[in-house]
């Protein structure tokens, strides 16, 4: 991905495709036909597995290994950032690789390309219009009912819909991530798809396939427009709830007594990269005299320890590069709504360092890059403080 080229590029036009059958087999035979004129060497796309109870993330080579490939999964089982993470972590590698991911799963993969654990050079990424994803817990009891369910978010235009995760409902960056190329769903014909070039690298895909790409964007864009509204409605109410769980260290506590210390949270997302936390490491781990005595000091200890200093920490570490894609939440055996509570906490801080996370390759994580007016700022904040004393 060309940094400068995503930041300046703003797409005007799309290219109209006849959907055939569904809009999962019509993306893959667009990626089909990719392959065999040799355009990527390999698709990185959500593959049901041999149960039918789950998907998978597998990179294809061979076109008939497409069978039981879903682009648009109803499930996030594993992110999708992740997954680029572990084809691209050492190195951009020889293979043209097309990913196709959700906008959230693409942010993420973005914001992990400047911590230096995506290599994005050799990677074109797709993305759709996304409705949102079923929760794991509900999908699991039922999954040929939830595969009927997320398919009538496309086959009756049913959007907004009450199945999906709580932290979907109010996703306001739903559609066109800085990607390469974007399927567009919504604002089209019942049987059209529009294929938008997001990028120079984008628009070379579509030149080589040979489709032509002069439609109209402006019904789509409408549409796209009409949902993020009411997403950022839902966001709004949401925020206002979960406002005063987390506003000081008693209400805090009180959020996460049920946490029970799994780390399932930390496992799952996508940027808490590191390959040995603090938290599972023997640093954190003490003695049983040293137990023994914090027992004895406080009347009571609970098994495990810690557990705001875990949370609190890890909202810390990874805030501003949280992009709110809810696998958190998918994973938490004691149902805390933590996604919605670091959606919170990361939008706060995001607002305050003016960042988005995923907007774009170039843009500088805050913590990571200084600016030399900035350090101008702190040395006066410092001087204010000490001249206060």
């Amino acid at each position: 991905m060309n940094t400068a080229e995503n930041e300046s590029y703003s797409p005007k036009k799309g290219a109209v495709i006849s959907i055939k059958d569904s809009i999962n087999k019509t993306i893959i035979s667009f990626f089909k036909g990719a392959l065999e004129k040799k355009i990527f060497d390999a698709v990185l796309i959500p593959v049901k597995v041999p149960a039918g109870d789950s998907y998978t993330w597998i990179l294809i080579e061979d076109v008939s290994l497409f069978k039981d490939a879903a682009p648009i999964a109803p499930i996030m089982p594993v992110q999708g950032a992740n997954a680029l993470s572990s084809l691209t972590r050492k190195g951009k590698g020889n293979l043209k690789i097309a990913a196709i991911m959700r906008p959230c799963e693409i942010r993420a993969a973005i914001e992990l390309s400047k911590l230096e654990q995506v290599h994005l050079e050799n990677v074109f990424l797709f993305s759709f219009d996304c409705p949102g994803a079923l929760p794991l817990s509900d999908y699991v009891q039922n999954p040929p009912k939830g595969e009927e369910v997320f398919e009538s978010f496309f086959t009756k235009n049913k959007w907004n819909e009450e199945s999906i995760k709580p932290i979907c409902k109010m996703c306001d960056n739903f559609s066109l991530p800085n990607c390469d190329l974007h399927f567009g769903i919504l604002g089209t014909e019942k049987n059209d798809l529009l294929l938008i070039p997001n990028s120079i690298k984008g628009e070379g895909v579509l030149n080589e396939m040979g489709i032509a790409f002069k439609n109209d964007l402006s019904e789509w864009k409408k549409k796209v427009d009409e949902i993020k509204k009411q997403r950022e409605k839902t966001k709004k109410e949401a925020y206002h709830t979960i406002q005063p769980m987390v506003e000081g260290l008693d209400n805090l506590a009180q959020t996460f007594a049920k946490c029970i210390g799994c780390h399932n949270c930390m496992s799952v997302c996508p940027i808490c990269y590191c390959r040995q936390c603090y938290f599972d490491s023997e640093v954190s781990k003490f003695t049983s005299d040293n137990y023994l005595l914090r027992a004895e000091k406080r009347g009571g200890l609970r098994f495990p320890t810690d557990i705001i200093l875990f949370q609190s920490g890890r909202m810390s570490h990874m805030s501003l590069s949280c992009v709110s894609c809810g696998m958190c939440e998918d994973v938490c055996p004691a149902s805390i709504p933590i996604a919605q509570i670091f959606s919170f906490i990361a939008n706060e801080t995001q607002k305050a360092f003016e960042y988005q996370p995923g907007r774009n390759v170039g843009e500088p994580l805050p913590l990571k890059e200084y600016k030399e007016e900035e350090l101008q700022e702190l040395k006066k904040l410092v001087n204010d403080s000490v001249g206060q004393e």
